[in-house]
C-alpha cells in the first residue's frame, strides 16, 4: 500500500474544504473500520492502581459532569497509570498521545493520504476519540507547540465540539467524551508553560509521590519482590528525593524503583539493580552518582 503526502492540487482541494472525489468508502466497510479502530484502545485488564486520596471519586464525578480534568505532578508518579485505572473502570477506550514539540494540529485532527489510487481521510487520535466518547489522555501538553494546544479549547468548555477543517465539519463530543491533560510543574519555564487561557479551561488534580506504606505496596506488587526488599527501595526512594535542590533536578520516581524491583525479582544483585535503574538514569554527575550508592549501600 502506498502511502504519501498530498500534492498541490489535492491540497488545493482540502483549502477548499471540498472532499475529493475518489474519497469513497461504503458505509459497511467504513462503520467495520470504526469499530476496530476504538476496540484497539479499551483495556482488557484491570491496571493495578492503589488510591491515595480521592483523586478515583473526584475523576468519577468530573466525567459525569462532562468536565476536562487536568492532572500535575512529577515524572514517574502514577498520573497516566492513574488515568489507565479510570479508563477502565468507567468503560472507556482510552486514546493516548504523547506530546512533543513537534506535535501539530494535523497529528490530532488527522489528514487526507494516498491509498493506490484513491484518497482517504484518516482521524487522527483526538478526532477519534471525539467520534467514539472515548477519553483522549494529552500527555505532558507543555511539550506541544501553542496552536495545537488552542485547537483543543473549543472541546474544553460548554460547546464540547472539535473543528476538522480540512473537512469542513464540527464535530460534537458525545457524553461519553473526555479530554484529560498532564504535566510536570518541575518541568515548566518562560517557554513551556501552560497559558491562563488553557489552564483556567480544566479541573486540576495534584498527584505526588506516594506514602511510603502505599509506595512499598506499590513496588511489591508491580515488582514482584517481598515487601521487606520493597521497604528497601522505598527508603533509597526517599533519601536520593531529598537531594533534590542540592544539584539534583528531580527525585527518583515511583517507576524507577519499580523497575529496580523487576530487575531484583529476576535475579539481579540489589545494589547493582539500584545502580542501574536508579543511580545511573537519573544523573550524569559523578559526585551525585556517588552520594546516590552510598545511599543505597547504607540501606541494603
Amino acid at each position: 500500500m502506498l502511502r504519501c503526502e498530498l500534492d498541490s492540487n489535492t491540497l488545493n482541494l482540502i483549502y477548499r474544504r471540498e472532499v475529493p472525489k475518489t474519497m469513497t468508502q461504503t458505509g459497511t466497510d467504513t462503520a467495520r473500520a470504526k469499530e476496530q479502530s476504538i476496540e484497539k484502545y479499551r483495556i482488557a485488564k484491570e491496571p493495578y492502581y492503589l488510591s491515595v486520596k480521592d483523586e478515583v471519586s473526584l475523576f468519577e464525578t468530573a466525567y459525569k459532569a462532562k468536565l476536562p480534568v487536568m492532572l500535575k505532578g512529577p515524572t514517574g508518579c502514577g498520573k497516566t497509570r492513574f488515568v489507565e485505572a479510570m479508563a477502565y473502570k468507567l468503560g472507556r477506550p482510552l486514546v493516548t498521545v504523547a506530546c512533543h514539540e513537534d506535535l501539530s494540529a494535523t497529528d490530532l485532527v488527522g489528514r487526507f493520504l494516498i491509498e493506490g489510487d484513491e484518497t482517504v481521510w484518516h482521524d487522527g487520535p483526538l478526532t477519534t476519540a471525539v467520534r467514539h466518547g472515548a477519553i483522549c489522555y494529552l500527555d505532558e501538553i507543555v511539550e506541544a507547540r501553542k496552536d495545537t494546544i488552542v485547537l483543543i479549547h473549543p472541546l474544553t468548555d460548554d460547546r464540547r465540539i472539535l473543528p476538522v477543517e480540512k473537512l469542513g465539519k464540527l464535530l460534537n463530543a458525545p457524553e461519553d467524551f473526555m479530554l484529560v491533560i498532564s504535566y510536570n510543574p518541575g518541568y515548566q519555564s518562560v517557554l513551556k508553560d501552560l497559558k491562563q487561557s488553557t489552564r483556567q479551561r480544566f479541573l486540576s488534580l495534584e498527584f505526588d509521590y506516594p506514602t511510603a506504606d502505599a509506595e512499598t505496596k506499590i513496588v511489591a506488587h508491580e515488582g514482584g519482590i517481598a515487601e521487606a526488599t520493597a521497604r528497601d527501595l522505598v527508603k533509597i526512594g526517599e533519601k536520593v528525593r531529598n537531594l533534590k535542590g542540592h544539584g539534583l533536578e528531580e527525585g527518583v520516581s515511583t517507576r524507577l524503583l519499580v523497575y529496580a524491583a523487576q530487575m531484583i525479582a529476576r535475579g539481579v544483585e540489589p545494589v547493582t539493580a539500584c545502580e542501574i535503574a536508579i543511580a545511573s538514569p537519573i544523573t550524569d554527575d559523578s559526585e551525585l552518582q556517588r552520594s546516590i550508592r552510598e545511599i543505597v549501600t547504607t540501606v541494603i
